[in-house]
């Protein structure tokens, strides 16, 4: 499943309950991960700044720290992957986990294998900014994004000043980079990579999850949210256009506002930003 040493690699597990971090313990163990665990927020902070992670799970409720803050001040110091694990299934919590640098979100009860391929997936995806050097130092294979043939040119120039470049997995507009964690950048290479294409959110997490098992959608729909709204810091342009019951279509930005149908087909456009999502709408 992994195609590379599991055993130098330390995972994490943040989880007050006793039973779910055995359980999660026992699966990573399984996987060959050296692990170690942590039962409140204060405490993982200082586990994973004593000891540097390359793969987090965590719990959003826990003591003296919620998931949330421990996620923010871990990627504050580290680019290791972390997946929410939680029972809390509002589409808000999944949301501000993500903003906050969360790569995954896995419902409780979870299933060992789900979690499993999910955790693979994950690293089969380079690290923000990692050269296939410093892939290769730390025992990660260097893997060409999915959308992005090793054929193909490296830069992607999506109009009005968005500049996308894959050999470096860095993104520009009008020359200022804009900061996305792993993900997002993946979903909108993904998506500049078929431009003015409608893609549908299931070919978009096979491609960007590399997993038949990631079942939620909806994760699709919470990182274009925050895609969208980090590029609007930057432009005022709508590059990503919402296929209302299907998927998004990137199209080419070249000054004009044109509202037009997907490919020539009956899609209408719909343009939805972070805080319709946020408010539970369903598109």
């Amino acid at each position: 499943m992994w195609g590379f040493d599991v055993q130098e690699l330390h995972a994490l597990v943040v989880e007050d309950d006793p039973d779910i971090s055995s359980a999660l313990v026992e699966t990573l163990e399984g996987a060959g991960f050296r692990v170690t665990s942590a039962r409140d927020g204060r405490a993982a902070v200082g586990v994973a700044a004593a000891d540097p992670p390359d793969l987090v799970t965590l719990d959003l409720t826990l003591p003296h720290m919620d998931g949330i803050e421990v996620c923010r001040r871990i990627r504050e110091t580290s680019d290791c992957y972390i997946v929410i694990v939680s029972a809390r299934s509002d589409e808000v919590d999944k949301l501000i986990g993500l903003e906050v640098g969360a790569d995954d979100f896995v419902l409780k009860p979870f299933s060992p294998r789900e979690l499993r391929a999910r955790v693979a997936a994950l690293f089969r995806r380079p690290r923000s900014g990692a050269t296939a050097e410093d892939a290769s130092a730390n025992h990660v294979p260097h893997v060409p994004s999915p959308s992005q043939p090793a054929d193909e040119p490296t830069t992607i120039n999506a109009g009005a000043g968005l500049v996308i470049n894959s050999a470096r997995r860095e993104v520009q507009v009008d020359g200022s980079i804009v900061d996305l964690t792993r993900i997002e950048y993946d979903v909108l290479e993904y998506l500049a990579s078929h431009l003015s294409r409608v893609c549908t959110r299931e070919e978009m997490v096979m491609a960007i999850w590399s997993s038949a098992l990631t079942h939620d959608h909806h994760l699709v729909d919470v990182h274009v949210a925050n895609l969208r709204g980090k590029l609007r810091r930057h432009s005022d342009a709508t590059w990503i256009h919402t296929i209302r019951g299907i998927g998004y279509r990137m199209d080419r930005e070249d000054g004009g506002q044109q509202d037009r149908r997907a490919g020539g087909g009956p899609y209408l456009v719909a343009r939805i930003d972070s805080e319709d999502w946020a408010r539970g709408l369903d598109f």
